[in-house]
Parts: C-alpha cells; structure tokens; sequence
C-alpha cells in the first residue's frame, strides 16, 4: 500500500466538499463544528438542495458545485464525503482518490461487489485516508460494548443476532433506493451486520444462507409517512424490502441478520451478543452475567452526545491531520459487502453461497 498523503492545507484544517445533500448533512453538520475542519464546498445535482443545506448548517461561503469532477479537481479541497445513491458511491469517490483526496464514503459502499473491489484497491494505491461512514459502529452503544469486548469481557463470542426492522420505512424521495442495486438490505442491513461483525472481531466469513424479497414496495405499501407515493415511482420498484440470513465464519461462529424496510412489526434496531463470560444487548445497552448460579443484568448508562457521526467524522478527521490508523476503513467496507451480496445472492439462487 503506498504511504499517506499528507493533506495540503496550510491552515491545520481539513477543508471537506460534500457530495449529495441527503445524508450528506448528517455528515456535514458535525464537520462544521469539528474545530479541525471546514466544510468548504457542496455538491449536489440540484442547486436549491444546496442553498438549503448552506442555509440549514449556517455555510454562507461555502463553494457550491452540480459537476463533482469539478469538486473533485478543485486545489483547494483535501478530502471528499460522498453521500450520493448507493449506485455513484463508486464513480464519485474514484473521482476523488484520483485527485488525491482523502474520502469518506457512506453505508454501503457499492451497489454491488466488483466496483467495490475497484475502489478499494484505487483508495489504497493512492495513498489516501479511506474510511467508511457507519454511524452504527461509531455509535456510544456500540462502542462502548467494543471496549468491552477488546477487553474479553464476554470471552468468546460464538453467536450474534442483528436486526433492523421498520413498520413503515421505505424511502420514496430517491428512485436509487429502490431501484437495482438499492434496497433495504444494503440501505439498512448493512448497519447491524458491519456493527455485529465488529463487536465479533470481524472473523472470516465462510458460508451465507439467505432470503429477500419484496413484499410492499412495489404495491406502493410500508412507504415512509405512511403515504403511496406516486405509481410511476413504485411500479419501478426493484429492488428488496426485506432480507435475513445466517453467515456462518471461519472459527465457527455463527450470525443471524435481518433488515425489513416495512412490516407488520414495531421498528426496531438491535444486536444481541451470545459469549462464554457474558453477552450483550445493544439497546438498550445492557450486559448479562451469572456469576456463582447468580444472573446479573447490568444496564449501560451512556450521555446522548457525541452521537455516532460525529465520532466518526472526528476520526476520519484526526486520521487525515494527525496519522492515526483508520479503525473503519474501505476495506471493512468491502468485506461486509461481500457478505451483503452473498446473502442476496443465496435468496435469488435459493441456496447456500459459500466465500
């Protein structure tokens, strides 16, 4: 892997551009009041979405671009957050490692495999701080069991579940979401199993069995705000609303994952830890025991901030600035992927997919 690039400011700030102003505002809002970044320049394809989010996160001179080739060349720009549909996470961030920008991309990190093994293998021959943005793994909850479980306080964790459920959750605002290479899975799946598979150690994964399909969406039911939306935006519906399954890793232990867009169930996000000391539950955020045939229960008690993104956008920051190893970086992103397109893969063959 080539070595760093060191970021060409002359102020100790990392000035970022942000592309897409959908969850590119989560990201960029806690880059703004990050003493150690600027957010110097928005990107989206429809200007009034910009001038909003200028607005909303109080940006008056902020440089405002529809080109990201543009952005992307601009000598005045270090690093680049793509938070475009899943199908030009690929295409924008190659864009900005070729210019030599520091990245940081949004969940997940392609709309299928092999682009994301193009781009990770363009990230780490530039040279670039690369990371992914999973506000779920950099969430208090999350990290604070981490803590716990780098410290073997569950011993050997040889079982997870991870579950992301909505009642009424599909997005209708996008046709990316829903069309071929969107969905819930990568949409939402990919929170609780990249967050599951971290708390687990990231083991290797060997075998997945999957289901998805798409049971509301594309009859214009389980839409955000409870609302059909218009015929011509479901009826092109291609994608999942709901997908689950079991990975299966190397060392034996096992994961079962599931993420429903709409339901007939309460939302709910969770992951459940099953290990030889202890286990887990993520929220709320809670350790179980039996010490001498007694069960203790003990519930985390953690401050509301800082949330998870900005965790996450302090270290891609402290990465750029100061050279710390990056804890989540395109290649996490990767792998997950990996196990993400696995599982689609087994529900559509209907059978075991084996890595």
């Amino acid at each position: 892997m080539s070595k760093r690039k060191s970021p060409r400011t002359s102020s100790g700030k990392v000035r970022v551009g942000i592309v897409g102003m959908g969850i590119g505002r989560a990201n960029a809002k806690p880059l703004s009041k990050n003493p150690r970044a600027e957010v110097a320049a928005l990107c989206d394809i429809l200007p009034a979405r910009m001038d909003e989010a200028a607005k909303d996160l109080n940006l008056p001179n902020a440089k405002k671009y529809t080109d990201h080739f543009e952005l992307c060349r601009d000598p005045e720009i270090d690093a680049i957050f793509v938070g475009t549909p899943n199908q030009y996470h690929v295409p924008v961030a190659l864009e900005a490692v070729k210019n030599g920008k520091h990245v940081l991309v949004t969940k997940p990190l392609a709309d299928a495999l092999e682009p994301a093994r193009k781009l990770v293998k363009a990230a780490e021959a530039a040279g670039v701080v690369n990371m992914m943005s999973l506000s779920t793994r950099f969430g208090g909850s999350c990290r604070a069991l981490g803590r716990y479980a780098a410290g073997g306080l569950f011993g050997e964790i040889y079982f997870a579940r991870a579950r992301s459920v909505r009642r009424l959750g599909i997005p209708h605002w996008s046709l990316g979401f829903v069309q071929k290479g969107g969905g819930a899975w990568r949409d939402m799946g990919v929170h609780v199993l990249d967050a599951a598979w971290w708390l687990m150690g990231m083991p290797e994964p060997v075998r997945v069995l999957g289901a998805a399909g798409a049971k509301f969406g594309p009859r214009g039911e389980g839409y955000m705000g409870g609302k059909m939306p218009p015929k011509d935006f479901y009826t092109k519906y291609a994608a999942d609303d709901y997908a689950g399954g079991f990975i299966r890793f190397k060392n034996g232990a096992g994961l079962q994952v599931e993420s429903f867009w709409a339901s007939h169930q309460p939302d709910e996000l969770n992951i459940e830890l099953f290990g030889t000391k202890a286990g887990a539950k993520l929220h709320p955020t809670t350790v179980y025991r039996t010490v001498d045939y007694v069960n203790s229960d003990e519930t985390i008690y953690l401050p509301k901030d800082p949330n998870g993104f900005d965790t996450l956008t302090a270290h891609w920051v402290d990465c750029i600035l100061d050279g710390i190893p990056c804890e989540a970086p395109l290649r996490h992103g990767l792998l997950v992927q990996e196990m993400m397109e696995a599982l689609l893969d087994s529900a559509e063959r209907g059978k075991e997919v084996r890595l």
